[in-house]
């Protein structure tokens, strides 16, 4: 069973990397993936490290695509009570409502939920000797934080997220 979702995954990376360095005139490509029941799921979201460098600011880069963190307490929305979605700064997909954000003193925005179950992906990181649940955007892989379980009531997670990860989309 691992070695055939191993396989899978193998096939679907190789055909993303195909599609991406394929296209005309650095369009993006949008690739369907089917979960292991064969249903539908998001298009990926895939583009040239060069595309993406084009398109985001060098912080922004660095965290998202690079796997990379900002400074506590220097993000734009580690404070912000603004009202709103907060979305994906590479592909623009929903990830977070404001409603579920919270102070958990850390210089990070964080939030108790996502929007829906299926706009993160996570993944084990053992960066920094340590492992940790990383959190990414399940429509283009960007790496938005980390997911830890401190959190309040009712799910006690804490997503801790990076603001250059992040565009707070407002509700008026």
């Amino acid at each position: 069973m691992k070695i055939t979702i191993v396989l899978v995954a193998a096939v679907l990376m190789t055909a993303c990397a195909i599609l991406a360095f394929a296209l005309p005139g650095g369009q993006e490509a949008a690739v369907s993936t089917k979960d292991k029941k064969g249903k539908k799921m998001h298009e990926k979201i895939v583009k040239t490290e060069e595309e993406w460098q084009k398109q985001l600011s060098e912080e922004q880069f660095y965290v998202t695509r690079k796997h990379g963190t900002e400074r506590a307490f220097t993000g734009e929305y580690y404070n912000s009570h603004d009202k709103g979605v907060f979305t994906c700064v590479c592909c623009g997909q929903e990830l977070f409502s404001s409603d579920a954000k919270f102070d958990s003193g850390t210089g990070w925005p964080s939030f108790w939920k996502p929007i829906s179950e299926d706009a993160v992906d996570v993944n084990t990181d053992h960066s920094y000797g340590m492992a940790r649940t990383e959190v990414l955007c399940s429509r283009c892989d960007a790496h938005l934080g980390h997911v830890f379980d401190d959190g309040p009531a009712p799910t006690h997670l804490r997503y801790c997220m990076n603001s250059a990860a992040l565009k707070l989309v407002k509700k008026n």
